[in-house]
C-alpha cells in the first residue's frame, strides 16, 4: 500500500537556533529521521516539508525529497502539524499522486528507530485504527502533580494527597517521534487524534523531549545509554 514518509522542519526556531540542523553527536539531528524511515522500507517516498532551504540542501543530502518549500502560512509560530500535514497532502494531490497511509516522523527525535516505526504501522493496519503514535509512562503520577501560584504550592487534584503512588492509575504521553495516519481518516478531522487511535509502547530510555539546550544535552547522554543497552542485549 502506498505510504508516504512526511518530516516537519521549519526555519527560525528560537530557544534552540537552527534545531533541526544542529549536530547530534556527529550528524544534523533531522538525519536520524531521514535515516531510520529509509531503513524502514516502508515508504513510496519520504519527503521533508520546510521554508528553510539549507534545511531542504541537507535532507536531500541524507536521502529525503523536498519537492516543494513550506507555504509562509504554515511557517510561523503558530502553524500546526495538522494543517502542515495537510498542505503536503494538497501538493501531492496536484501531482496526481495519492497515498493510503501517511507517516509523519518528527524531525528532532534521534531515537526513532525502523523497528518503531514498522511496529506502529503494523497496529495501524492490523487493527484498523485511524492513527497511531508511540507513547511511554509518565515516570511520576500525574495525579500527585502540583501547582504554584503566589509563591504558594498545593495540589491540583487535592483528592489524592494521601494516595500511595502504587495505587495510582498509570497515565503517558507521546513520545515526540511520529504519528501513522490512514489519510481517509485523516482528511476528514484533519488531527492526529482520534476516538479511534492505537499507541505502542516504548522505553522511557528511548525518547527525551528536546525543548531546551539542557534537554539537547540529556538527550545526547539519554542516547549513549541506549546504545551502550543495545550492545549489551546483543
Amino acid at each position: 500500500m502506498a505510504s508516504l514518509c512526511i518530516i516537519p522542519a521549519r526555519g527560525g526556531s528560537k530557544r534552540i537556533p537552527g534545531k533541526n540542523i544542529k549536530p547530534f553527536l556527529g550528524k544534523p539531528i533531522i538525519a536520524y529521521s531521514i535515516e531510520a524511515a529509509i531503513t524502514s522500507k516502508l515508504f513510496d517516498e519520504i519527503m521533508v516539508s520546510t521554508d528553510d532551504r539549507e534545511i531542504a540542501e541537507i535532507a536531500k543530502g541524507f536521502g529525503a525529497k523536498v519537492p516543494f518549500l513550506r507555504s509562509k502560512q504554515n511557517s510561523d509560530d503558530f502553524a500546526v502539524l495538522a494543517d502542515v500535514i495537510y498542505e503536503v497532502y494538497l501538493e501531492y494531490t496536484k501531482k496526481n499522486r495519492s497515498f493510503k497511509y501517511m507517516c509523519c516522523i518528527l524531525p528532532t527525535a534521534p531515537f526513532v528507530t525502523s523497528d518503531t516505526i514498522t511496529k506502529a504501522y503494523i497496529k495501524l493496519e492490523q487493527e484498523n485504527f485511524d492513527s497511531v503514535l508511540p507513547i511511554l509512562e509518565f515516570s511520576f503520577p500525574v495525579q500527585r502533580s502540583l501547582k504554584l501560584e503566589n509563591n504558594r504550592v498545593s495540589m491540583v487534584r487535592h483528592e489524592y494527597l494521601n494516595s500511595r503512588s502504587q495505587d495510582l492509575e498509570k497515565r503517558y504521553h507521546d513520545s515526540g517521534q511520529l504519528y501513522w495516519l490512514k489519510t481517509k481518516s485523516f482528511l476528514l478531522e484533519k488531527k492526529l487524534f482520534t476516538n479511534n487511535s492505537g499507541a505502542i509502547m516504548i522505553s522511557g530510555l528511548c525518547a527525551q523531549d528536546i525543548d531546551t539546550e539542557t534537554d539537547w544535552k540529556l538527550a545526547e547522554m539519554k542516547y549513549k545509554l541506549m546504545l551502550d543497552d543495545q550492545k549489551n542485549n546483543l
